[in-house]
């Protein structure tokens, strides 16, 4: 059984990831799909309601990997895991990665609505290291320091991706 919770910066690679590490006996849940309310302008979910969400997903899926930038919500599946991986690539990988990234049908209604939000992602992404959030470098740091299990920290799209 593998419980695998992926996460870094937007952009870092962490969807990617996560589709090539789940398969048949591994689900994926990407915690895009749950943090936020249906509505305009976006507008998080209430971490009471993410948390059902979470619950159900895991309840009917022994083996797992969960990806996201949301420290409150995986600090809620921490001690269920039974591995960390960080993905902490420098802020221009993850800028060329949101550049680059195919459409998102499950986040954008068409590429061209992805392609109209990339200013604003390349900005938020910019302001990892100096935001104080549950998105931020110093919240992910310090969830993967306090993990007492199995973590690994990849600093590099190459050593994620082969």
């Amino acid at each position: 059984m593998r419980r695998i919770l992926l996460f870094g910066n937007s952009g870092s690679g962490k969807s990617t990831l996560a589709s090539r590490l789940s398969n048949a006996t591994l689900a994926h849940l990407d915690l895009d799909s749950l943090a936020w309310l249906p509505s305009q302008p976006p507008q998080r979910m209430s971490l009471a309601e993410s948390k059902v969400l979470i619950g159900e997903f895991t309840v009917n899926n022994e083996s797992w990997v969960i990806e996201g930038c949301y420290t409150d919500l995986l600090e809620l599946l921490a001690e269920n895991a039974t591995e960390l991986v960080f993905l902490n690539l420098p802020i221009e990988h993850c800028v060329k990665n949101a550049s680059l990234r195919p459409w998102e049908p499950h986040k954008y209604a068409s590429k061209e609505a992805q392609d109209a939000n990339l200013a604003m992602l390349i900005d938020w992404i910019a302001q990892y290291k100096h935001r104080d959030d549950v998105f931020s470098l110093a919240a992910h740091t310090k969830f993967y320091e306090d993990f007492l299990g199995t973590k690994t920290c990849i600093r590099s799209n190459e050593h994620a991706f082969t």
